[in-house]
This record gives C-alpha cells, structure tokens and sequence, in this order.
C-alpha cells in the first residue's frame, strides 16, 4: 500500500478527519502552552471563582484563583504523554510476548498465554489504582501502572497475527534461505501484522487517557503535575457554585478520547480498505 492509497481511504472516513483535525488541535495547545499561558498553571492568576468570560481568565478561575484555561493547556502535554509513553511501553511488552508466543507455539505459547491471562483476571482500573498506591504517585508510576494493565491485549492480538502468518510461504521460504528466528520474527511476520496492532494502539492512548484521568480524579496522580482529572477532581465539590471548573477540563478530555477513536477508526479503514468497503 502506498502513501496516497493510505490517504485517500483515511480521508473517506469524515469522521476520522474531523477526529485528525480535533487531535492535532490538541497537540498544537500542549505543545504552545508555555508560550499561550506562560508562567505556572498552579499559580493565581486572578481573583478566586472568577466566570467564564468575565476577568482576566477566559474561562473561569478555580477556588484559589487558578487560571482554567492556563490548567487546560498545561494539562494538555501531561496527558498526551502519560497516553502516548504508556502505550509504547505496553506495545513493546504485549507484541514481543505475543510475537514469542505465537511464532513458536506449544509449551511457550501456553506459558505465555497462562501469563497474559494472570493479568486480566484483575480489572485494569483496580490493579492500576493498586500500583500505583503502593508506589508514590508520579508521572513514571502512572506510566508503568497503565501499560502493565494495558498491554494483554495486544499480546493476544499479536499471538493470534503470528499464528496466522507462521506458516504462510514467504514465511517456510524464510526458513529454508536459512534466515534466523529473530530475523523472520522482525522482518517477514511483524511488518505484515502490523496493521491491527497499530488501530489497537491508536484506541489504546485514548483508554490511557481515561485511566491517568480516573487516577488523577481520585488523587492518585502526580501532584507536581497539572492534569484534566486532577481538574475535575479537585472541582467535584463545587459543581454548584462553579460549573466551569469541571466542565472546560471534562470537555477537554471527551473531545481528546472521541478525536483518538475517531482516528483509529479512520486508520482501520485506511489500513483494511476491504472491510471498509464491505460495511460502505
């Protein structure tokens, strides 16, 4: 598949280009935060409960003061990093088990598969909450805790990809050149399983998401570090007297999960052209 190809069934799905367009919003406030709210978000910025519209905030002041939209920006980079590291640690961990597992099969397939199942025979929200209580709250302890919940899935996808793929004939070809199993494993099998893993990991972020802002929510984040749950957190009290202190950060965070769904439904249709096309 060529770029263009790639392109053009990304671009038939609408949704998946007004869900584009929403995550790179996102990206360009987390990335120009710094310059858009200079200073520290934890600062006061202006009088306490301040509106929407009606200070020197633009939408709203919290109950110290705390500029909304300045927490909002800066919130911004923590999530999308905790999501984006959390899920690469998760895919490096779920795909090279999976890959072991399924490329080799018999007793290290069901070593690994009994593993995998150890893992999910606990909630993630729990275990996640779990380590992350045990550990002191940081941005590194979130990170570990949501890819350890996070990667039994894709190891079980990529079990099931290299299951398929072993005994395919560029694959026996592999075997008979001479090629070594590190060498099929990386270059003939994990290039043609890639395009599932990769929808999975895009859907994955936006779920890494949710839990740093569950954790965040419950006072289990990094409290060195502003986040949208921490946000709503600190703000549930005062649902009453101040909307705008949980409803900006909760909308942010709707708005950032719907544009990476969005996306991983564009880049399905992108990379699986004929099951697109089968449902058009």
């Amino acid at each position: 598949m060529t770029n263009r190809d790639f392109w053009r069934g990304f671009a038939r799905n609408k949704g998946a280009v007004l869900g584009l367009l929403l995550l790179l919003a996102v990206m360009a406030l987390a990335a120009f935060a710094d310059i858009l709210f200079p200073g520290d978000p934890w600062e006061m910025a202006t009088a306490p409960f301040q509106p929407p519209l009606s200070g020197d905030a633009l939408l709203g002041s919290d109950m110290l003061g705390r500029d909304i939209a300045a927490g909002i920006a800066h919130g911004a980079r923590v999530s999308l990093v905790i999501g984006l590291i959390s899920t690469a640690v998760a895919l490096l961990i779920g795909v090279t088990l999976g890959a072991v597992a399924g490329f080799h099969g018999g007793w290290v397939d069901d070593a690994v598969m009994r593993f995998t199942e150890l893992f999910q025979t606990i909630p993630n929200f729990v275990l996640a909450v779990v380590l992350v209580a045990i550990f002191t709250p940081s941005l590194t302890t979130i990170v570990i805790a949501i890819a350890v919940v996070s990667w039994p899935p894709l190891a079980r996808l990529a079990r099931a990809e290299f299951l398929s793929l072993r005994s395919r004939e560029f694959v026996q070809a592999a075997v008979t050149t001479g090629q070594s199993n590190l060498t099929i494993i990386l270059r003939q099998i994990l290039p043609n399983s890639l395009s599932p893993i990769i929808v999975s990991a895009s859907l994955m972020v936006a779920t890494a998401i949710l839990l740093e802002s569950s954790l965040s929510f419950l006072g289990l984040g990094d409290p060195n570090a502003m986040s949208w749950g921490y946000m709503v957190g600190a703000a549930r009290t005062m649902i009453r007297q101040a909307w705008w202190m949980s409803f900006f950060p909760g909308i942010a965070i709707v708005l950032t999960v719907l544009s990476l769904n969005l996306v991983g439904e564009g880049l399905n249709d992108a990379l699986n052209p004929k099951l697109a096309r089968s449902r058009g």
